[in-house]
C-alpha cells in the first residue's frame, strides 16, 4: 500500500508506533478479547501513557494537537491487525469530539484530560431497543428536578458500553417535541441508577464490550447538559455524524487492503493440483478486481480525509463513502473468504473474522439506506 496522500512524514512516525504498539498489546490478546467479550481494561491506560487517546483534541485539555489524519492512522494500523475489539475510534473520533464541540469551558477540563490519559472510556448511547435511525424518536427522558436532570430509560448496542465511565446519553428533555426536544447529557457511569445490561452476543466484533444501558432515576447536575439550551441534541447529532462516518469508511477501506493482502499471501503459498493457488486465472481475476476495487476506494477516501482535514467534506460526500465503501468491503472480504476455500470459514484465519465483522459497517452509524436517503436529496 503506498503512502495515503494525506500522510506526513510526522503521521508516518506515528503509523510506525501505532503499529508497535497494536502488535505487542493487541494482537497476541486477540483470543482472550474475544473470548471475555472485551478488551483488557488496561489497554486504554496503556494508548494514554503513549499519547493515543484523544490525538485530535487541543492539548490544553489534554490531547495531542493532531487532526482527523492522526486518528486515521490509528484507526487504519488496528484494522490491519486485523482487530475490531477495541473502540478506540469512537472514544478518539466521536465521544471526545463531542465534548469539544458543545462542551463549555469547565466541562472539557472536567472530562477531556480524563478520557486522553485512559483513566475514563467513552460512550455515546444513541440506539435504544425500538428506535435505531429514527432518532428523533427516542423515549429516554430527562426531567428536571432543582438543580439536576432525572433520567430514564433503555438503550442498547452500545460501543464501549460494558467499560464506559463517561456515557454522551440522547434523551429527550421535551417529550412534546420531536427532534426538537432532544438533548445531549454527559452522564457518569458510578451514578446511582445506572446500570449496564447484557453484553450483547454478536455476529462480528465479538470481543468488544457492546452492551445494553439502563437508567433508572439517574441524577444528574444539569451542567451537564452539552450546549448552552435544550433541544439542541438533534442538530449536534447531525453535525457530529459525518465524522463517524468518515470513520467507519476509514476502517473499510483499511479492511479490503488488508483482506486483499492476506488472501495474495495465501494464494501464493497454498498448492492445488500441483501449483498455487494464484495459478489459476480465477484466483488471479478476482484479486485483480479486489485490487482495483480497493484501489479506486482509497483514493476516493484520501480525498474525503483531505477534505474533512480542510473543513470541506460535505454531507453527501461522506455519505457516499460510507456506503460505498462499506458494501465493496463487505464484497472483497466474501470474496477472499472463497478463495481460502474451507479454511475460510475457520475462526483461526483472520479472514472469517474480518468477513463477520465487515457486516456491520453497512448498518451503524446510519444504515445504508439511510446514505442513500441523505444522498439522494442532494441530488
Amino acid at each position: 500500500m503506498a503512502r495515503p496522500s494525506w500522510e506526513t512524514d510526522e503521521l508516518s512516525a506515528l503509523r510506525d508506533m501505532t503499529r508497535g504498539f497494536c502488535e505487542k498489546e493487541i494482537a497476541p490478546n486477540t483470543e482472550r478479547f474475544i473470548e471475555q467479550h472485551h478488551v483488557d481494561r488496561d489497554l486504554w491506560n496503556k494508548a494514554g501513557d503513549i499519547g493515543l487517546l484523544c490525538m485530535s483534541i487541543p492539548e490544553e485539555f489534554g490531547g495531542g494537537g493532531g487532526t482527523f489524519a492522526h486518528e486515521a492512522v490509528l484507526i487504519e494500523e488496528q484494522a490491519k491487525l486485523p482487530d475490531s475489539s477495541w473502540g478506540v475510534s469512537l472514544h478518539n473520533g466521536i465521544v471526545a469530539h463531542y465534548i469539544l464541540a458543545y462542551g463549555d469551558d469547565e466541562q472539557k477540563k472536567a472530562w477531556l484530560p480524563k478520557l486522553a490519559s485512559g483513566e475514563w472510556v467513552g460512550a455515546i448511547a444513541m440506539t435504544e431497543p425500538g428506535t435505531g435511525s429514527d432518532l428523533q424518536n427516542v423515549k429516554t427522558k430527562a426531567v428536571k428536578d432543582g438543580d439536576d436532570y432525572v433520567i430514564d430509560g433503555n438503550k442498547t448496542f452500545i460501543t464501549n458500553g460494558g467499560q464506559a465511565d463517561l456515557v454522551i446519553t440522547v434523551a429527550k428533555t421535551d417529550t412534546s417535541e420531536g427532534a426538537k426536544g432532544i438533548s445531549l447529557i454527559a452522564v457518569e457511569t458510578a451514578t446511582d441508577g445506572f446500570s449496564r445490561g447484557r453484553i450483547l452476543d454478536k455476529v462480528g466484533m465479538r470481543g468488544q464490550d457492546t452492551a445494553e444501558l439502563n437508567y433508572t432515576g439517574v441524577r444528574v447536575p444539569q451542567k451537564n447538559l452539552l450546549g448552552d439550551q435544550e433541544g439542541l441534541g438533534f442538530v449536534q447529532l447531525m453535525q457530529q455524524l459525518p465524522q463517524e462516518r468518515l470513520i467507519i469508511a476509514v476502517a473499510a477501506v483499511a479492511g479490503m487492503e488488508t483482506a486483499l493482502a492476506k488472501t495474495l499471501e495465501y494464494t501464493k503459498e497454498r498448492t492445488a493440483f500441483g501449483r498455487p493457488i494464484f495459478g489459476f486465472q480465477n484466483t488471479k481475476f478476482k484479486l485483480a478486481e479486489v485490487a482495483t476495487e480497493a484501489r479506486i476506494a482509497r483514493v476516493f477516501l484520501d480525498d474525503c480525509i483531505e477534505k474533512h482535514i480542510q473543513g470541506q467534506l460535505d454531507i453527501p460526500t461522506v455519505a457516499m463513502a460510507k456506503w460505498w465503501t462499506t458494501e465493496k468491503a463487505q464484497q472483497i472480504a466474501d470474496t477472499c473468504l472463497q478463495l481460502f476455500g474451507g479454511y475460510g470459514y475457520m475462526n483461526e484465519y483472520p479472514i472469517a473474522r474480518m468477513w463477520a465483522d465487515a457486516r456491520v459497517q453497512m448498518i451503524y452509524g446510519g444504515t445504508n439506506e439511510i446514505m442513500k436517503e441523505i444522498i439522494s436529496r442532494s441530488l
